[in-house]
Parts: C-alpha cells; structure tokens; sequence
C-alpha cells in the first residue's frame, strides 16, 4: 500500500531507532506525567497546553531533559530548536524523523526550527493482560506503545481538517477497557482509525484485520503497528466502507470484532462539514443500527462483537425499545449498556466544538451549524441521544438466548473486559441449569462484595440491606431479609437448595416461598458476579 503523502512513511532500521529513543528518553506515560507535574498534566488532559507550555518552556530543561523536546514538538506543537530534537533522537536523528515523515526542519543549523508533522504520544495499554515477551513494561504490569496521529486543534490552533486521523481518545480508551480479551484465533478492527483497538487485539489473538475508509487512517495504522513491532504477517489493513472489506470473502469469519464507528449523528447539509473519523455518512442512527444488525454475517460461532455508538431517542420512546429492535434483528444475543444520555442541543455543542467551531471563533458558522443539528433532530422528533457499549455474540447453535438492555451512568471499574467476560459465562451457566439444577449447586460470595446495614436508633434488625459489588459495574443491590440471609450463608458448604430449605425453617414460612422470593434475586447476583459457583 503507498502511503498518502502527509502521513508517516515506516522504515524498520529507522522505527528501531525511534522505538530505542523514545524508551531511552523516558518518553512513556509515567514520564511525561512527572515531568509535567500534577497541574500541568490534569491540564493537558483537560485540552489546556498553557500550564505544559511553562513547564517545558525552560531553555535549559530543553538542553538538559529529552522529554521536554518530545512534548513540546510532538504533544503541544511548538518549534523545538534542532540541537534538543537532536538530543531526544539520539540514535535516529533529526535526519531520520524527517524521512519517517514525523518531523519538518527548516534548517541544519542547531538553533534552527524543527516542528512536528504528527502527533505522537505515548499510550498506557491497561486492558486486563498481562505484558507478554517482547513488550515494553512500565514496571506496573502496563505496556507501553507509542501512537502517531494527526497533530489536534491543541498543537494546531485550527479546526481539524475532514480528513483528520484521531489519536486516542476517550471513547478509544474505553473500548479497549471493555473488550473481552480471553485468545481468540481472528480479529476484526473495524474503522480501525489509528490502529489503537488492533494493537490491543494483537496481544490475544493470533491475527488482526483492520479496515477503514480513509487511506490516512490505514497508513498511520499501519505506522503505529510497526512501531509497536506487529508486522503485516499479523495484522493486515483493508480500504473500504464498515463491513464491506470482509464481506463476499468466501467463509471469513471472526471470532471478536470491534468497532469504534463512525457514529456521530450529524446533519446531511451545506455548511455542516462531515470528518472521516466520526461520520459515517447515514442519516440518524443508521449507521450503528446496520453494524448491529449486520455483523452476524461475519461473526464466527461463538464469536463476540463489541462497539460504541449513539441512538435516537424519539418522542413517545423508551431508550430501549429502539436499540432492542435492532437485537431482535441480528439475531444475536445482546447486551446494550447506556452510558449516558444528551438532549439536542448538548449533543450539537459537543460536536460542533469537536470539530474545531466555537462562538467566539466563528459565530456565524457556530449559529448554523447549531441550527442544522436542530432541524435534523426536529425532523425525526428526537428528544434524547444515548451513548452506549454494545456486546453481541453469535450463539453456537440454537437461537439467541441473552437480551439485556441496561442503563448505567455511575462510575465503573475499569478494565471492563474481564467482567464483561465472566457476565456472558455466568449467563451460560444459568441458562444450562433450571431452578431444580440449581438448587444443586453450591455457591460463594465474590471477594469484592460487602455488605452494608442501615438500623433505626434501638432497634435489633436493620431496615436496609445493601449488597455491594466493588469491581466492575459496582452495582448496588437492594436485599430483603431472606435475600440477605441466603448470601451471609454462601460459603461453598451448602447447596442452593439446603440454603433454602434452612430459611424457610428459621423464618417460619414454607420452602417453597423462600424460593419464591429467593431463588430469582440469587440468578441476578449470579449473572453480576456478586455470586459465584464453587
């Protein structure tokens, strides 16, 4: 594949000689963030580069510290004088950064200005895996990669141009942290961006497909992957539109694929500019409802699917009910998480201002394009945009058996991967075992549950029981008192059924109402993970 001329160029001699810098220099997370100091780096991430600016702006700091160069070329996009760019590339060279394309000088003198033609920043990989041999540790069990990208409205001081290659962002970060990462044979990264989600698919899986509509997004795929030494025998990048690169491919099929789509819903007229990046060019939500209901087509069995997106809410419509037509569509079994929820007018300011357009830079364009979101959202009655994780999974044989479709906006525990894991686990396992087969299984407490109690001043039993879960979703459960009773005794010793039985005797009521009451909340905690099976 030729590269598109304003994109990096990898050359391996050269991409060793940036990789042993970069380590050599401190450039990880861990460095810049103690370089910078707490004020500066809870700053930067706030996409405010003044106080970074300062910190790094000592002409000696430059002389003396690498990573001052690094960041001030490569993260806030000031000119560096070549003599500090010289010290931080001490084996590749200000020579050699210019032919990878990562740099452009204006001259060869040491005082002359070098300034950086990408962005590139270290990033943490912190998905639930362990490092594996060859990858870079950060002494935190973490895995330290380096990610190139177009510079950002940061360095730039511009709107972003519509072709625009995304680094890692928020919603980046959390899809890598809920993805499932137990081995998986075939991979496929779709809208693959930067690469970020195929670089943490490459350490579970045997081969990675990445594919995107945007040739400058594939070829600084292609860079990050090779940067991160994952060659092309690995991870192979295809140009094309959503499914379209893996579909009429004969039986090519995968066993995970994810997605951070295009899903931005943005208005189809003149004077509203669409990026490459986040639109998918549909109208509405259609692009997260064709993923949904077609990415069965290439889903192995027992394969998995996850991806990010937005979803209309319309007037006279719960959340659910739109997004739960689209699971009884694909046939899969579904899990929808949503995350958050934004009324028109918020969701068109946050994007509108991520594309680089404010009030006090341009208000005309600021009132037009705020005008255009209106109208489009007026147009289908949309009351509400929700933001959400989407799980799927192809079963292995039968129809689908798992529709879960759950509002959560709270905080979670990141990495989501492992429980997201364990939940579909658990739901096999429940649905293997009726309530007969149940109640001969022994159960235990998992080790983050606790237990709060709530009693009235004087009183012997408390009025409110609590049970809660201090990993993953952190889910909160309210507990009667036989609920309460039946998890205080889940140690592993007695079956589900004996527990029920010692209730109903203890409370003084029959067996069979215990169970009643019981037996339903004890699959809840289950498939949670509040309980687990011995």
């Amino acid at each position: 594949m030729t590269e598109p001329a304003d994109t990096p160029r990898p050359d391996r001699a050269l991409l060793d000689a940036l990789r042993r810098d970069l380590a050599d220099a401190g450039y990880t997370v861990d460095g810049v963030e103690d370089l910078l100091g707490p004020v500066a780096s809870a700053a930067l991430h706030r996409e405010e580069a003044v106080p970074a600016l300062r910190v790094t702006a000592d002409v000696a700091g430059l002389r003396t510290d690498p990573r001052a160069a690094l960041v001030r070329a490569f993260v806030l996009g000031v000119e560096v004088p070549r003599a500090a760019l010289e010290r931080a590339f001490a084996t590749l060279g200000v020579a050699g950064a210019e032919r990878l394309g990562l740099v452009a000088a204006a001259g060869a003198g040491p005082d002359d200005a070098v300034r950086a033609r990408v962005d590139l920043r270290p990033y943490e990989a912190v998905d639930g895996l362990d490092p594996a041999a060859g990858e870079r540790r950060d002494g935190s069990g973490a895995v330290d990669w380096w990610i190139a990208s177009d510079l950002g409205e940061l360095a730039t001081g511009r709107a972003l141009r519509t072709d625009h290659v995304l680094g890692v962002g928020g919603a980046s970060t959390t899809l890598a942290q809920v993805t499932v990462r137990d081995p998986r044979r075939r991979v496929l990264d779709l809208g693959t961006g930067c690469g970020i989600q195929a670089l943490h698919a490459s350490r579970h899986a045997a081969t990675v497909v990445g594919t995107d509509i945007s040739r400058r997004a594939l070829a600084f795929a292609r860079f990050n992957a090779e940067l991160a030494q994952i060659g092309p025998d690995r991870f192979e990048l295809r140009a094309g539109s959503m499914l379209e690169p893996v579909l009429g491919a004969g039986e090519e099929l995968f066993d995970l694929v994810v997605s951070n789509p295009p899903f931005v819903i943005t208005p189809r007229v003149a004077g509203v500019p669409s990026y490459e990046y986040r639109d998918g060019g549909r109208a509405g939500d259609a692009i997260v409802r064709e993923l949904v209901t077609g990415v069965g087509a290439v889903l192995a069995p027992g394969g998995v699917a996850q991806l990010l997106g937005n979803w209309e809410v319309r007037r006279g419509e719960e959340w659910h009910e739109r997004v739960g037509e689209w699971l009884d569509e694909s046939g899969l079994d579904g899990w929808v998480v949503q995350r958050e929820l934004q009324d028109p007018a918020q969701y068109a300011e946050t994007w509108i201002r991520d594309g680089g357009t404010t009030p006090d830079r341009d208000r005309p364009a600021w009132a037009g394009r705020y005008g255009a979101w209106l109208d489009d959202f007026a147009s289908r009655d949309v009351e509400a945009i929700g933001f959400g994780i989407v799980t799927l999974r192809r079963p292995v044989s039968g129809a689908a058996t798992l529709r879960r479709l759950e509002e959560v906006t709270g905080s979670v525990r990141q990495p989501l991967g492992p429980v997201v894991a364990a939940t579909i686990a658990a739901h096999d396992w429940l649905a293997a075992r009726d309530d007969g087969a149940l109640a001969r299984e022994r159960l235990v407490v998992a080790g983050d549950v606790t237990e709060e109690r709530y009693l009235t001043p004087g009183d012997a039993d408390p009025t409110v029981v609590l049970l809660r879960q201090g990993r993953g979703f952190g889910r909160t459960v309210r507990a009667g008192t036989a609920l309460a009773g039946f998890v205080g005794a889940c140690d592993g010793e007695l079956t589900v059924g004996r527990l029920v039985g010692a209730l109903g005797e203890l409370l003084e009521v029959g067996t069979a109402e215990v169970a009643a009451d019981v037996v339903p909340s004890v699959r809840g905690l289950v498939l949670d993970g509040l309980l687990a099976p011995v």
